[in-house]
This record gives C-alpha cells, sequence and structure tokens, in this order.
C-alpha cells in the first residue's frame, strides 16, 4: 500500500513533524510505501518539500507534488495555522481536489479544543465533512466534535493515541549536561508560550526547596521565532527575581532529539503545568523514557495520566508543591511512576502498536475488488 502524508517534517522543528517522522518510520516497517509532501524546509528519504506556510497556491502545489506518486491513501496532518492564512484554510481546497480524483483522505486533527470559536469550528467541520476518515488522539476530543457536528458525520471519527517510542535511558545524563549530579531535577520543557504555564513552577520553587533542598528547577526551550517574545522576557525576569535563582539552571538554543531526550533523562520529574493543551508530545516522551511527571488537570493529560498511572495529576498551586515534593523524596514512589510509563508503551501506545491502528484505517476505504482470485498486494 503507497500512503501519501502531507505534514511538516524535520529538520524543521515542530511536534507534529516529529511525529509525522516516527509515525511513517513506524509504517515503513509494515511494507508500505511513504511519500511525504512537505513545508519548505522538510527532508529525508522520499520527502518532498513543496510549498510554504503562507503560500497563496499552497494547496495546488501539495495537491500537483502529491499526485505524481498515486498514492492509494492521502493521510494530512491537521495543525491550525499549518496550511495558509485564516488558520490554515487552504487544507480544505487540498482535500476536495483529492476528493475530486477519488483519493481516499485520512486527516489527523491534532488540537482540538473543548471550547472553539466558530472559524476552528467552521475549518474542523469542512475538514471532516470531505475526508474518510478522522483521527483524533483523546476520546474527549470524540466527544467533543460529536457534540456540533451532524450525526451522518461521527461514523468518520475514530480514536488513536498519540505513539510512543521504546528507547532506553540514557545513562549519566546529568553529568553529559552538566546539571549537577548530586541533586534531584524538576523539569520544565518545551516551547516557551503562556498555555505552558511555566511561570506557576518557578513561582512556588522557592517553597518546593523549603521542603526538599536538594533539588533544582531546570528550564529548556525556546520561543518559536518573534512569538511569545513579551511573555519570554517577563518569565526570564521571574527566575533571575526570585529567591531561589541560585537553584535555576536554564538550557537553552536548539533542542533536536537527541538532546531533548538527554535533558528528559536528567529529569527526576517532569512537570506539565500546561493551562490548555488539546494533547502532548511531550508527555509520550516522558512516559517512554519513564520519567514521573506532575501535571495540570487538562483533561488530556488526565486521562492519559489516569490511564498510564505514571504521574500525579494537581488542581492548586499546593497540590504542585506537595506532589512534586513528594515525587522527590519518595524513590519507591518515582520507581513505580517509571515502570507504569515504560509499560504503558509498551502495550499500548508503541509506535508499532499505533502503526497497526493506522493500517487498519486505511483499509477501511482503500478499494480491494470483489472477485473470487487469490489477490496479492505488493509494496
Amino acid at each position: 500500500m503507497r500512503i501519501g502524508f502531507v505534514s511538516t517534517y524535520p529538520p524543521i522543528e515542530c511536534g507534529i513533524a516529529t511525529y509525522t517522522q516516527y509515525l511513517t518510520d513506524a509504517l515503513k516497517t509494515k511494507q508500505t510505501d511513504i511519500y511525504v509532501v512537505s513545508h519548505i524546509g522538510g527532508s529525508g528519504p522520499q520527502v518532498f518539500p513543496a510549498f510554504d506556510y503562507e503560500d497563496g497556491d499552497l494547496a495546488e502545489k501539495a495537491f500537483s507534488t502529491m499526485i505524481r506518486f498515486t498514492p492509494d491513501v492521502v493521510h494530512i496532518q491537521h495543525e491550525f495555522g499549518l496550511y495558509g492564512k485564516h488558520l490554515g484554510v487552504s487544507v480544505v481546497p487540498l482535500i476536495l481536489q483529492f476528493k475530486m480524483l477519488g483519493i481516499p483522505v485520512v486527516s489527523t486533527l491534532h488540537t482540538v479544543y473543548p471550547h472553539m470559536d466558530m472559524q476552528h469550528r467552521t475549518i474542523l467541520e469542512a475538514i471532516i465533512s470531505n475526508s474518510d476518515r478522522v483521527i483524533v488522539h483523546e476520546p474527549y476530543q470524540m466527544e467533543t466534535l460529536k457534540g456540533f457536528l451532524p450525526e451522518l458525520l461521527h461514523s468518520k471519527l475514530r480514536v488513536i493515541p498519540h505513539g510512543a517510542r521504546e528507547v532506553e535511558i540514557i545513562p549519566d545524563a546529568k553529568a553529559k549536561l552538566g546539571l549537577p549530579e548530586d541533586k534531584k531535577v524538576v523539569l520544565i520543557i518545551g516551547y516557551i508560550r503562556p498555555s505552558k504555564n511555566f511561570e506557576l513552577i518557578v513561582d512556588i520553587f522557592p517553597d518546593i526547596l523549603a521542603k526538599y533542598p536538594n533539588a533544582v528547577l531546570v528550564m529548556a526551550g525556546k520561543t518559536r521565532g518573534q512569538e511569545y517574545i513579551d511573555y519570554r522576557n517577563q518569565l526570564l525576569d521571574r527566575i533571575a527575581n526570585s529567591p531561589a535563582r541560585d537553584n535555576i539552571i536554564i538550557i537553552r538554543g536548539q533542542l533536536p532529539q537527541p538532546v531533548f531526550d538527554q535533558i528528559l533523562c536528567a529529569a527526576d520529574v517532569v512537570v506539565l503545568p500546561y493551562k490548555i493543551v488539546s494533547q502532548s508530545g511531550i508527555l509520550a516522551h516522558c512516559l517512554a523514557f519513564g520519567r514521573p511527571l506532575v501535571a495540570s488537570s487538562s483533561r488530556a493529560l488526565v486521562e492519559t495520566l489516569d490511564w498510564a498511572k505514571a504521574g500525579l495529576v494537581c488542581n492548586e498551586r499546593d497540590e504542585f508543591i506537595d506532589s512534586i515534593v513528594r515525587i522527590l523524596s519518595d524513590d519507591k514512589l518515582a520507581q513505580d511512576l517509571s515502570n507504569n510509563g515504560r509499560h504503558f508503551v509498551k502495550t499500548y501506545i508503541s509506535w508499532s502498536i499505533i502503526a497497526d491502528k493506522h493500517l487498519d484505517l486505511y483499509r477501511e476505504i482503500t478499494y480491494v475488488p470483489k472477485v473470487q482470485v487469490r489477490i496479492i498486494t505488493t509494496e
């Protein structure tokens, strides 16, 4: 089976790019032929950069490149803003062009917020109406979509969780990064933006230190271009003025996957204090490396952690303090959370398992001749 992906792709630094790389790598091990039509900047075997974010003719460029590879299925990775202006509305005519040729389209919606304005809902309804199948990562996202979609579209929706790698924990990660080996690391990591709520952990860190003095707070991340520069500067000012600043370390610069992995492995607890989140790739990476987690009660985080038993969920400031200190102080609890996360990945969401779920979905919508003869499908 030949699958054509339309997506951003590494070395572009983007969660959707990383997701697509891991999913397509897993699919390639299962007798599929994969082509990726990507934004300018993507590269790799059978990856064809064809369009840029603001191209007025984005849909035509992506379509005309993809049809050269005669895909059996086209799989679009959707995030608002990836496909042009006006929240990325160019994805809709792109889907329509494939539909007019009779090529089945699967769309993965990486962001479905519990409460959406009219513009977001309009785009999602158009995507779902014209796709053959639509994937979301969380059950609550399906419930949200069913809440405003016509009932005849409900049968198109499928839940396939965000995948995670089966990896080995990197030894001596603290030493390799130059972090103090005799301290326990509380980590906040990822793109710096207000929805991540990193300021909460900076503000409570003096209280954490008062209860567990042998800790350091590490913030690893950056802004995406000029996005949220004011917020970043305010966060840095908070750190500079913190009474615990001598125990706070900032890791700056690019975070390619090997560096990102090393930072995760240096953490004794990873905190996800997010205000708003639809689903989290960082959560999947933490589970893969068995990092004990403390997370906000955002629904996407709660459902996964409740299933995986790999972390503690908090609603208020004091709960974050107590949960972080509890994990730092209790080695058995930390190890149990770590083991649970890695077991969850291996049993439920390894990329191999997630790739099989995608293949089942592709087979639902591809044409198989209804004749009484033996059929052999080639790669």
